[in-house]
């Protein structure tokens, strides 16, 4: 059902009566995306590891502590939701990290930690989460992924692996769910400023040398992911499925 605003015009980015999960959501792009989708009418709840979320609930959005490597902790969210409001219809896998080599830990410990949390608890959560969406015969699943999934980038292979196995786990996912009419697609963000990044933006050699790859002559902000999100998880994109959308600034297509 196609709802509409009060021109008798087809409203197709409402997502009212709609309930949201969004992992990775204590702060950054996780978190806006949860707080957008919730300006447009769903009812969001927000996971994060964090105990205290950058940002403290309003309206229809409640900040539940889960991390997405517990996989019983992410099916009991599941349910709650469920029993609490009676559908799942949109899940934004948001959670992500980023351990480069300065970090603690050997290169392959490292890398299966990047792994794990950015691509395994991506994929658990998205199984855990389409039984529920089956029973009302629809679900959009919208997985954040980077332009780490299509283009080289040194000393992280981690997650650049990761972000290219959100992509290809998206199309997978979307070709066998699309007969229940559960949608799958990827946002690739470029470089958006957020805690993830905070060190590279504050250094003036490393914010330039990313500000030259970008047509649009500045960083992204979490709130620039939010229009791609909403598009997706509502009705004005009903007939796609399987795609990655680029949010980079134009990184992705600049060549000299």
């Amino acid at each position: 059902m196609v709802l509409t605003n009060n021109t008798g015009a087809p409203d197709l980015f409402s997502l009212k009566g709609k309930v949201a999960i969004v992992t990775g959501a204590s702060r950054g792009v996780g978190e806006a995306l949860a707080f957008g989708l919730a300006e447009y009418g769903a009812t969001v709840i927000r996971l994060g590891r964090s105990h205290i979320p950058q940002r403290s609930d309003e309206g229809r959005v409640h900040y539940q502590v889960c991390d997405v490597t517990d996989e019983s902790g992410l099916q009991a969210v599941m349910q709650q939701a469920f029993d609490k409001y009676g559908r799942i219809d949109i899940l934004v896998n948001a959670a992500g990290i980023s351990l480069p080599p300065s970090s603690e830990g050997s290169e392959t410990d490292r890398f299966n930690q990047t792994v794990q949390v950015n691509l395994q608890g991506a994929y658990s959560a998205c199984m855990l989460a389409i039984p529920y969406m089956k029973k009302t015969a629809q679900g959009s699943i919208i997985n954040i992924s980077s332009i780490n999934s299509q283009l080289g980038f040194p000393g992280n292979p981690g997650y650049v692996a990761s972000k290219g196995g959100i992509s290809a786990l998206s199309r997978a996912l979307a070709v066998d769910y699309g007969v229940d009419n559960i949608r799958v697609n990827t946002i690739a963000p470029g470089y958006i400023h957020t805690a993830m990044t905070e060190k590279s933006y504050n250094d003036p050699s490393l914010y330039k040398d990313r500000l030259s790859h970008m047509v649009l002559p500045r960083w992204g902000d979490p709130i620039d992911i939010v229009g791609t999100c909403v598009f997706l998880a509502s009705q004005a994109s009903a007939y796609m499925t399987g795609q990655e959308l680029f949010v980079d600034g134009g990184w992705s297509i600049k060549g000299l």
